[in-house]
């Protein structure tokens, strides 16, 4: 095998070299802490990311101001169309599935999450909510510090996973590797696919010799073998799961009803990470999010039936984050521009339903957005403390309070 081919069949099976020198940075160990508080063995974090920037606006409508209107003539949801939480506030009407989950005290909704000094731009904002550092750049994201911090059994292929086709920043730690999946079909190495390469790699992961040298060579054999062992692995460990709901069939849907066979299958695995979108909403608004919430909500709610079929629901947190809310005057295009706070959703896990957070002032508005109302690292500190029990340093760069819809 040519040098060329090992290095790009190797990092194949990596997934997680978003990073080379993180990768590397990895076997540099740090000093593990004690494991998770009893209780809490048990528990797995979904993580669905809202790519795009989610218009939070038309997401928990403010049906009760007529400033709303005056800022959206063509894009503003009809008082009579919002589904109504109070006087005030509604949801769109397209999260209808997920309105029934809100009603029965199942789902918290956050309201104007952002932090200091926001960042307009898909990537920079992309990366401060996936690495929770919006002062410097980081190069792990906060659940990859979580899973290093966690003392997770160290032979487990499948501590956390990634629902998508590359890694995401989020899930970069400096221990723990997590695969991506983009679909369980297809899941394995580009190299198995050649048999003279897979003979390689099996050599190389049974102590063979190596095709050049290299201090990293033993590094990459480790991950690659970890990598290939789990996509041989997978299938057979949650085949004999049954779904008990009829999921959406978007790709949404198939992520989680892919998520809900990991859970239910007790693999231990603590965060799955899923992606929804693109919600970059700069023309023709409407169509566009009201059937990605329509997405969302749909599938959201066959996850949960599919959980409480298998009584998983209570050990399963659902959250939601996007990189930023939209403009609140519509554009000429009816559509919105890059904006700063936008609301998160929680969902399941045992949690006390209900609105959290003041909704942003559309009286007091930060050079057209919106501000926020609620640092998002406060909601991240109450998963890590409340959810896992965790301690957020070395995790989150700072004290931050928590907020009660987790106890």
């Amino acid at each position: 095998m040519k040098r060329s081919r090992f290095l790009i069949g190797a990092v194949a099976g990596l997934s997680v070299a978003a990073n080379v020198d993180n990768l590397f940075g990895r076997a540099l160990a740090q000093p593990i802490l004690p494991g998770l508080p009893g209780g809490t063995d048990d528990r797995v974090l979904v993580v669905i990311n809202l790519q795009g920037g989610n218009d939070g606006l038309n997401t928990i409508v403010p049906h009760g101001n007529q400033k709303y209107y005056q800022y959206r003539p063509t894009l503003g949801i009809a008082p009579n169309d919002v589904l109504q939480i109070n006087k005030d506030i509604g949801l769109n009407p397209a999260l209808a599935s997920l309105k029934s989950m809100y009603d029965a005290g199942n789902v918290a909704l956050v309201q104007g999450a952002g932090y200091p000094g926001p960042d307009h731009s898909h990537f920079r904002s992309t990366e401060i909510w996936q690495t929770a550092e919006p002062e410097h750049f980081e190069t792990t994201g906060w659940v990859g510090r979580f899973l290093d911090s966690a003392n997770l059994p160290a032979d487990n292929l499948f501590n956390a996973v990634a629902l998508s086709p590359v890694l995401p920043e989020v899930m970069i730690g400096r221990r723990v590797d997590v695969p991506a999946i983009a679909a369980l079909q297809g899941f394995g190495l580009s190299s198995d696919r050649n048999q003279n390469e897979r003979g390689v790699f099996a050599a190389i992961d049974k102590g063979g010799s190596m095709p050049f040298n290299s201090p990293y060579l033993s590094t990459v054999a480790m991950i690659e073998d970890h990598a290939q062992r789990g996509s041989q692995e997978l299938p057979k460990l949650i085949a004999g799961y049954k779904t008990d709901a009829s999921y959406p069939a978007t790709p949404l849907g198939r992520s989680l009803a892919l998520a809900a066979q990991i859970v239910g299958s007790r693999l231990g695995t603590r965060v799955i990470y899923v992606q929804h979108g693109s919600f970059d909403t700069h023309a023709a608004q409407k169509q566009t999010q009201d059937r990605l919430l329509k997405e969302f909500s749909d599938a959201t709610k066959a996850f949960y039936d599919d959980l409480a079929a298998h009584g998983n629901d209570k050990r399963t947190l659902t959250m939601t984050f996007s990189e930023f809310g939209r403009r609140v005057a519509e554009n000429a295009s009816r559509g919105t521009d890059h904006g700063e706070a936008a609301p998160m959703f929680l969902v399941g896990g045992g949690i006390k339903g209900g609105l959290y957070g003041e909704h942003p002032s559309l009286d007091v508005l930060d050079n057209g957005d919106v501000k926020y109302t609620v640092d998002f690292r406060s909601v991240y500190a109450t998963v890590i403390q409340k959810w896992f029990g965790r301690p957020t340093s070395g995790v989150l760069a700072g004290s931050f309070p928590t907020m009660t819809m987790l106890t």
